[in-house]
């Protein structure tokens, strides 16, 4: 028996060291201020990215390139798509949410729901034509209740263009916006305040007149977002998900 024993064991060794080990590679974030990396001064909004970036083993680099007020288009005619599709490698990852900007009217980055759509699949073949992984995600949801307590929903039609590029094209998708409304639901409109940017006036030296933001999120608010990712990358299979730990610090 203990023959046998020092066998297997033997046999379990040199399978380990036989394996490949895998390959280093980067998940690029594209997107709005939902998702970006704040400046000091605008502590404590944080994006999901943020905490994103910690849940990661050391075979990966999150890089994320999401910016503030950003549309598809803008984040394409500012130059920022570029350098992304320029610098990925084949195997690496890119997550795609867009949507806050793109379909308001009154602002500079809208972008009209035929053009939305163009500007998707755009980038989903820009990061396909590089040997790398799409990953489509539909808008986070904002913080808005109705008289009864029940969230509504605030990106219908965007968030379903983005659901019919991910089916049409065979591109994993995380609906981001279902899956933070049913978070938001749960927590109730009160308790759903600590998820998002609410600050009493005095409270933070930011904001001294204070804030009530129902669409960038606390700490807290970004880390359980994030969390709602890392969990449908699970729920997908993909390959990421064998390289998702523990942050260090808990």
């Amino acid at each position: 028996m203990a023959t046998k024993l020092k066998l297997f064991s033997a046999l379990c060794i040199m399978m380990a060291f036989s394996m490949p080990p895998k390959k280093k590679i980067t998940i690029w974030l594209i997107g709005d201020s939902t998702m970006s990396v704040k400046e000091v001064k605008a502590y404590p909004e944080t994006g999901w990215g943020m905490p994103f970036a910690n849940f990661w083993d050391s075979t990966v680099a999150v890089d994320n390139r999401a910016k503030n007020g950003r549309s598809t288009r803008t984040f394409i005619g500012e130059k920022r798509w570029d350098p992304v599709v320029q610098n990925m490698e084949e195997g690496d990852y890119v997550f795609i949410q867009f949507g806050h900007n793109d379909e308001v009217p009154a602002k500079k980055s809208y972008v009209p729901e035929r053009e939305f759509k163009a500007y998707l699949i755009k980038y989903v073949t820009d990061t396909r034509n590089k040997k790398a992984n799409p990953v489509l995600i539909t808008p986070v949801a904002r913080r808005k209740f109705d008289s009864t307590g029940h969230i509504q929903e605030t990106h219908a039609v965007y968030a379903q263009i983005v659901r019919d590029v991910a089916s049409e094209n065979n591109v994993p998708l995380i609906d981001l916006d279902q899956k933070s409304e049913q978070l938001f639901q749960q927590s109730g409109p009160d308790a759903s305040k600590y998820l998002f940017n609410y600050l009493a006036p005095g409270e933070n030296p930011n904001y001294p007149d204070g804030k009530q933001d129902d669409t960038h999120f606390s700490e807290l608010g970004a880390r359980r977002v994030a969390e709602l990712v890392l969990a449908e990358i699970k729920n997908l299979k993909l390959e990421l998900a064998e390289r998702i730990v523990k942050p260090s610090k808990e």
